[in-house]
């Protein structure tokens, strides 16, 4: 009896030596797998792992802009032909705009709260309506300004700064009269300013394709068409580095088909 009770004891030991590791793992350990996952391009595994950071700390910065991060990410892969797409990215960037929120109500001083709050707004603004996206339009660059400000590097931020320059600039004068009077005034932009902030971006990032993808539309938008197609050519011959790489390189190939004629 007593040498069954002690196998038992021993046996319960043994689990509970195998459980210990996995019931002791830390904030820092999620994000540090969830970094893992990232390099590795498994966008849904790394979310998993830095809403567990989350979970866990509720107050760890680097867990709150990262969750966002990928909230944004996985809704950006969302099939948008598949049956309620639409609702799908939106519950992802609602929810990306919360964790963004967390974060820089944790720490307003750091610029990666700020960049993807402003990423978050500007992703779920597009599947709003007018009057939405022009309000949301100024919180956008409101806090791409903080992101910029507090830390002059950051690559995503002069990215996220083009892109709104060319949308705003991009509404021409009757629409922006009308778009004026029925939703109210309207931010404004220029396609120079998009180019300026885009080149700053591919400055600090060269090798990142979205960068060279937006800089080839801004190239576009100004008839510059021979940038355009360089910018172009360029995201085809860069390797794929982040899961929505082979996305950006389709696009490009079809923006570079669309300027041929251009090029003659």
């Amino acid at each position: 009896m007593r040498k069954t009770t002690v196998l038992i004891l021993a046996w319960g030991l043994t689990v509970l030596a195998a459980v210990r590791p996995l019931s002791a793992q830390t904030a820092a350990d999620h994000v540090a797998k969830g970094d893992e996952y990232y390099a590795q391009l498994k966008d849904a595994l790394a979310l998993e792992e830095y809403l567990a950071a989350a979970k866990l700390d509720p107050s760890h910065y680097e867990a709150l802009w990262k969750a966002s991060r990928s909230l944004a990410d996985n809704g950006d892969l969302v099939d948008t032909k598949q049956k309620g797409a639409e609702e799908k990215q939106k519950k992802f960037y609602q929810e990306a705009e919360a964790y963004a929120r967390k974060a820089v109500a944790v720490n307003p001083n750091d610029t990666w709260g700020h960049f993807h709050l402003s990423a978050a707004l500007g992703k779920h603004a597009l599947l709003l309506g007018k009057k939405d996206q022009i309000a949301m339009s100024k919180e956008v660059k409101t806090e791409i300004e903080k992101a910029i400000a507090l830390d002059a590097s950051n690559d995503g931020a002069y990215h996220a700064m083009g892109r709104w320059h060319r949308r705003m600039a991009e509404i021409g004068g009757a629409k922006r009269l009308i778009g004026g009077l029925l939703y109210g005034s309207i931010p404004k932009g220029t396609f120079e300013e998009s180019e300026q902030n885009l080149r700053k971006a591919v400055e600090i990032a060269p090798d990142y394709i979205n960068h060279r993808l937006e800089l080839g539309r801004t190239f576009v938008a100004l008839d510059k068409y021979k940038e355009a197609a360089a910018e172009f050519q360029k995201c085809l011959d860069l390797p794929a580095a982040t899961s929505k790489d082979p996305g950006y390189k389709a696009e490009a190939q079809k923006e570079l088909a669309a300027i041929q004629k251009k090029l003659r």
